[in-house]
C-alpha cells in the first residue's frame, strides 16, 4: 500500500507524527511525506522519503520574519495571512495544491493527516481515497466537543474551520464542492486520564471509530553527550523552551530561569541551540548547556522538566514519567499546561507573574513533594499499555483489505459499509481476546 503522509512545516506539528510513518514502512508499505520549508530537511534526517509541495517560500522563515520584502510568485491572500499571523490558514493556502500533486504522483492508496493540517483533509478529498485523521498533541483533541464546534480557538491553535474563506476558496478553484474525506479511523494519542481513549469508541456524529493509540516521543536523532547515559549524584533538570521561543525577541525569559535554576541543589541541563547565553553573563556552575539535544535521549533520568508548554515536549515528560513545572507561551501552551496541573503530575504559572525565587519555589516542590512523582509515573505506566502505532497500521490497513474483499464479493454495496463492516469485525475480535479495543 502506498500512505501519503501530509505534515505542516513545524517541530511540534511533524515530529509525532513520524513514529507512524516508521511503523507503517517497517510493515512493509511504501510512504511518502508531504512537507515543506525546514521540515522536508527534517523529515529527510528522519530516515524518510519527503517532497516538497510548497518550494517557492519558507513559510517558517515568512512568518517569523513578518511581510517584510513582499515577493510575488505566491498564491494571492499569502502575505495578508503572513501579517495576520494566521500560521494554520497559511499552512493551508501554500501547502494545500502541492499535497494533492504529490498524492497523484504517488498514486497513493491512503492519506494519513493530522487534524491541525487542513491541506492533508483536502488532499483526501481530492484523491477521493481513504484517509485516517490523526491527533498530534496532548492539549486537545477533535474528540473534545469544544473544539469540534470551534467555540474555543485562535488563529493558532490549529483548527481551521470549514468555512473558512481560506478553505471555501480552495474547495471552489479545486471543484471539490462540499465533499469530505473517506475517513476510516481517527486517532486519540493521548492518555485516558488526560481525555484520552480506553477502548476504541464510534464517534458520536460521523460514526468513524476512533482508535487510542500510545505516544511515542520523536525529538530527531544525534550523538548523545556520554553522561546522558550515567545516572545522576543528584536531581537533574531538563530546561528547553522549545523551537520557537528562543527565536522570537525577548519573548523566551530565559535569563530569569537560568538564575531561578542555578541556585538549586542540582544539574541543570539547558536544551537549547538557539539562544546566544552570552548575553546573559557568567552562568550558573550547575548549569551545563547541552546544545541541541533530543528529549527522547535524556529525559530517562531527569527529575524534572521546565519548559513553556509545548504539546510535544509536554507529552515526552508524560511519556517518561518526569514531573514537569510549565510557564506557558502562546498557541496550545496554556492548554497543555491545564492538563499537566489538573493530572497533577505537575505545577504552572503565567510567565509574565513570575520572579526568579517564584519560579525556585516551585522547582524545589516538585523536586521534593513525592506525589507529583508518583502521579507521573502512574501517567508513563498508563501510556505503556496503550497501542503502539504499528498496531495501528497493521489495524488500519488489514480492516481496508478486508473492505476491499467485502464490497468485490459483493457482501456489501459501498466501500463505506464495508469499512463499518471491517471495522466492527476487528472490535468484536479484539474484545473477545482481551476485553478491551485494539
Amino acid at each position: 500500500m502506498r500512505i501519503l503522509f501530509p505534515a505542516a512545516p513545524g517541530y511540534g506539528l511533524l515530529l509525532p507524527l513520524v513514529p507512524l510513518v516508521w511503523a507503517a514502512r517497517a510493515a512493509g508499505h511504501e510512504v511518502l511525506l508531504a512537507t515543506t520549508a525546514y521540515m522536508t530537511k527534517v523529515g529527510a534526517e528522519s530516515g524518510l522519503p519527503v517532497l516538497d509541495v510548497f518550494p517557492a517560500r519558507d513559510i517558517g522563515e515568512d512568518l517569523v520574519a513578518g511581510a517584510v520584502g513582499e515577493q510575488g510568485g505566491v498564491p494571492e491572500g499569502y502575505w495578508d495571512l503572513v501579517r495576520a499571523m494566521r500560521p494554520f490558514d497559511l499552512f493551508t493556502l501554500a501547502m494545500t495544491e502541492g499535497t494533492i500533486q504529490a498524492g497523484r504522483r504517488f498514486d497513493a492508496d491512503l492519506v494519513v493527516y493530522c487534524s491541525d493540517h487542513t491541506a492533508g483533509k483536502l488532499t483526501a478529498v481530492a484523491l477521493g481515497i481513504p484517509a485516517v485523521e490523526v491527533g498530534n498533541r496532548v492539549s486537545w483533541s477533535m474528540r473534545d466537543t469544544k473544539f469540534r464546534a470551534a467555540r474555543e480557538h485562535d488563529a493558532r491553535m490549529g483548527i481551521v474551520l470549514d468555512n473558512a474563506p481560506v478553505v471555501r476558496a480552495l474547495r471552489e478553484r479545486l471543484d471539490l464542492g462540499e465533499r469530505m474525506p473517506e475517513l476510516v479511523a481517527r486517532i486519540d494519542p493521548r492518555a485516558p486520564s488526560l481525555g484520552g481513549l480506553n477502548q476504541e469508541e464510534r464517534d458520536g456524529t460521523d460514526g468513524v471509530p476512533w482508535l487510542p493509540m500510545r505516544y511515542v516521543p520523536f525529538n530527531g536523532g544525534a550523538v548523545l553527550p556520554d553522561w546522558s547515559m550515567c545516572e545522576p549524584e543528584r536531581p537533574r533538570i531538563c530546561l528547553t523552551l522549545g523551537t520557537v521561543a528562543p527565536l522570537l525577541p525577548g519573548g523566551s525569559g530565559l535569563g530569569m530561569l537560568i538564575e531561578a535554576l542555578g541556585g538549586l541543589d542540582a544539574d541543570i541541563v539547558l536544551a537549547d541551540d538557539e539562544t546566544d547565553l552570552s548575553q546573559f553573563g557568567p552562568l550558573p556552575e550547575n548549569l551545563h548547556p547541552a546544545g541541541f539535544v533530543p528529549l527522547s535521549g535524556i529525559l530517562r533520568d531527569c527529575s524534572l522538566i521546565v519548559h513553556h508548554g509545548g504539546s510535544g515536549t509536554t507529552a515526552a515528560a508524560l511519556h517518561y514519567g518526569v514531573p514537569q513545572l510549565i510557564l506557558p507561551g502562546g498557541a496550545d501552551n496554556l492548554l497543555c499546561a491545564e492538563r499537566v496541573v489538573n493530572r497533577k503530575v505537575g505545577l504552572s504559572m503565567d510567565p509574565s507573574t513570575l520572579d526568579a525565587s517564584m519560579v525556585r519555589v516551585m522547582a524545589e516542590r516538585l523536586l521534593h513533594e513525592e506525589s507529583f512523582g508518583r502521579e507521573a509515573a502512574a501517567v508513563r505506566t498508563e501510556i505503556a499499555t496503550q497501542p503502539s502505532p504499528a498496531s495501528i497500521i497493521e489495524r488500519v490497513t488489514t480492516n481496508l483489505s478486508r473492505r476491499d474483499s467485502l464490497v468485490a464479493s459483493g457482501i456489501v454495496s459501498s466501500p463505506q459499509r464495508g469499512m463499518a463492516a471491517a471495522m466492527d469485525a476487528g472490535i468484536e475480535r479484539t474484545q473477545a481476546v482481551d476485553g478491551k479495543g485494539v
